[in-house]
């Protein structure tokens, strides 16, 4: 779950201003200059908002695109954009109309005002089926002096006074993702003694009354140890429920076999056609030795090439740059992936060099409000606003660049300025937010008004023209 690390001097700052930005997103806030934009895009001149667009075919108007990159010699300093029209119609862009260009007739249409369009976030790491979010305000107990098997067994009391309200939360925290821009999400959920397959259950139904507004893979998530709680079986009968990962958590401190238990999470995997996702906390050489002993699992099995992500992955910080560039090598010749949160402390993870060496890097909230931290937004955006003050992306392009941790990888732009999303064709699954690019979305953590999935409007509201 949420990491816990040593604060250091300047971190410790960049914590309390992310804590600072996830209040004003909770509260629905932001910086003057957000506000401002806002307030500018939301005048909506005597047109009527809605919550809704019933039409398969229809047109959204006033939509501010990228059109690339604006230099000083050879120094990007300025983000080009123009306002377009989106003909969208069952559930893809199927054209891009210049603003002043003769529209179809005939067709409904809503306005964006001048607002930003981003790609659709993604939530890669989360934990949708344990949750405080929906009912009365409650902090985490201490962690100080806690041992990950005292996490455990405080859960074990927890989860029974979670499970009965598990689905609505779930579908809560749904919501609140939407609400941020994210569509897309991985959410890890409980198999253990206590709840068995109810939290699947729950959140399996939460899912299905989402199916058209929101896409979300589970992880089959052995929280209290594969080993440690025998659970091997109820996890074979989650893969066979339509789970798609296979989890893991912390083979040697958790399992104390380290060996043993990633085996038996791998042979699941084999057994079923799954992939899997494991959470990987340990820092000591046994978190190195886990790594490496993956790695050499992906390789002598062909099957599990593109299909294993290992998250967290806190081992990777205590690595020598040789040794790093050697294992980030490895990890991306069997396209083995990284979900990182992202995390603020005495342990700066690696992020950018993995990405140089081709290992995708996604993102998530992991925790929103729950036994383990009360600072979870569900805010991707805020993601990449925090990867780009920790790793020093404070000009227009990096800031830019950092938009992809929260996106999958899609950028309205590629790094020679072109045009790379969106495109005729592509899936109509995009948020409006209250800013003049990319760079500014992310370096203010910009107020998003509404999201598209599939065509579908999912939060927020647009002028009906």
């Amino acid at each position: 779950m949420l990491e816990q690390m040593l604060p250091q001097s300047r971190r410790a700052f960049l914590s309390q201003t992310g804590m600072l930005t996830t209040a004003c997103a909770v509260a629905g806030l932001s910086g003057g200059m957000v506000r401002e934009a806002s307030a500018k895009s939301g005048d909506s001149g005597g047109e009527v908002l809605t919550k809704a667009v019933a039409e398969r075919h229809y047109l959204l108007t006033g939509v501010r695109l990228e059109e690339g990159f604006e230099y000083d010699n050879d120094i990007v300093v300025a983000t080009r954009t123009a306002l377009y029209a989106l003909e969208i119609k069952d559930g893809a862009i199927v054209a891009l109309h210049p603003e002043k260009a003769a529209l179809p007739e005939g067709l409904p249409r809503y306005e964006a005002r001048g607002q930003l369009l981003l790609p659709s976030m993604r939530d890669m790491h989360i934990h949708l089926d344990k949750t405080f979010y929906g009912g009365p305000w409650q902090a985490p107990r201490p962690r100080q002096g806690k041992t990950i098997m005292d996490m455990i067994a405080l859960e074990e009391k927890l989860l029974p006074q979670l499970l009965p309200t598990s689905q609505e939360r779930a579908e809560g925290l749904i919501a609140l993702l939407q609400s941020k821009g994210s569509t897309v999400a991985r959410s890890h959920c409980n198999i253990d003694p206590v709840s068995g397959l109810k939290s699947l259950e729950h959140l399996q139904r939460a899912l299905e009354n989402h199916r058209d507004d929101f896409e979300c893979e589970i992880v089959a998530f052995p929280q209290h140890g594969l080993l440690h709680s025998k659970v091997d079986g109820l996890m074979r009968e989650a893969m066979q429920m339509g789970v798609q990962y296979v989890g893991g958590l912390d083979p040697t401190n958790v399992d104390a076999a380290m060996e043993k238990s990633l085996d038996a999470m791998f042979q699941i995997a084999l057994d079923t056609g799954k992939g899997v996702d494991i959470h990987l906390h340990e820092t000591s050489p046994a978190g190195v030795a886990a790594v490496n002993y993956m790695i050499d699992t992906v390789e002598k099995n062909p099957a599990l090439h593109g299909k294993v992500t290992i998250s967290h992955a806190f081992a990777l910080t205590t690595l020598t740059p040789e040794q790093l560039e050697e294992t980030a090598s490895r990890m991306a010749e069997y396209k083995i992936s990284i979900a990182s949160t992202v995390p603020i402390g005495g342990l700066m993870m690696p992020l950018p060099q993995l990405t140089e060496k081709g290992v995708f890097v996604m993102t998530g909230t992991d925790s929103v409000i729950d036994h383990w931290s009360p600072f979870g937004s569900g805010d991707m955006l805020e993601k990449a606003y925090l990867y780009a003050q920790l790793y020093r992306g404070s000009d227009e392009f990096r800031l830019s660049r950092a938009l992809s941790i929260a996106t999958g990888g899609i950028l309205p732009l590629d790094d020679q300025g072109k045009r790379a999303w969106p495109k005729v064709g592509d899936a109509a699954s995009f948020t409006l937010a209250a800013a003049s690019c990319s760079a500014e979305a992310v370096a203010r953590v910009s107020a998003r008004s509404a999201t598209f999935h599939r065509g579908r409007l999912v939060a927020g509201a647009v002028d009906q023209a």
